[in-house]
């Protein structure tokens, strides 16, 4: 299900969805619509604007919010044209953090990124703009001190959900590298290391939240 004012952008993704294989149910204007038809359609996933009528503030996040409250696993990507710390936050509280995505508007022209982001939430796991991880970064600058240039690189890019085959071939390093470096964050952070990487995304973001 898609949730945009915006008629050209909500369009073109409903297009985009379309064109990869998914079936799009509904596509709204407005969160109280959203709302509507979630209750009648029960879609796999929303994709959604922060901004939107009635109010024009954030009624979309809000909608999506009290959504997963309503139907508890129901995955929400959210779309947001800046990069706002206070929606990520509570985007990423709501329904312990599983199924979730904040991405910035732009990277939809990036199709094969934002269609794996779809993807990866839809699933259950998590998306996080790297912008939106560089101001959660922002907010621990202290603790995040004790890490080297390359493992803060390395930290942003688990964040996003990278897998390590991913951040190897990413970073132009190899697997045992990048294992290297995870468990350096993880013991510079004591956080507790994790093969899962969707509880591994979770821990480092409720780390950078805190």
């Amino acid at each position: 299900m898609v949730a945009e004012d915006a008629v050209l952008l909500r369009e073109g993704l409903v297009g985009l969805l379309e064109r990869v294989g998914h079936r799009v149910v509904a596509a709204v204007g407005d969160a109280d619509a959203l709302v509507e038809a979630v209750r009648a359609e029960r879609p796999d996933l929303i994709v959604t604007d922060v901004r939107m009528p009635p109010s024009l503030g954030d009624d979309g996040l809000r909608a999506a919010v009290g959504l997963r409250e309503e139907f508890p696993g129901l995955p929400v990507l959210v779309l947001s044209q800046y990069v706002e710390r206070s929606y990520a936050l509570r985007l990423l509280d709501s329904g312990g953090g599983a199924g979730v995505g904040y991405l910035l508007k732009e990277r939809v022209g990036a199709v094969a990124e934002f269609m794996a982001a779809v993807e990866r939430v839809a699933a259950g796991g998590t998306a996080v703009d790297p912008e939106v991880v560089l101001q959660l970064v922002r907010l621990r600058q202290d603790p995040l001190e004790r890490l080297s240039a390359r493992e803060r690189e390395v930290l942003g890019l688990i964040a996003e959900g990278r897998s390590n085959a991913n951040l190897a071939a990413q970073l132009f390093i190899s697997e045992a590298a990048v294992n290297k470096h995870i468990g350096n964050i993880f013991a510079k952070l004591d956080l507790p290391v994790d093969t899962d990487g969707h509880r591994r995304v979770l821990a480092v973001l409720a780390y950078l939240r805190a």
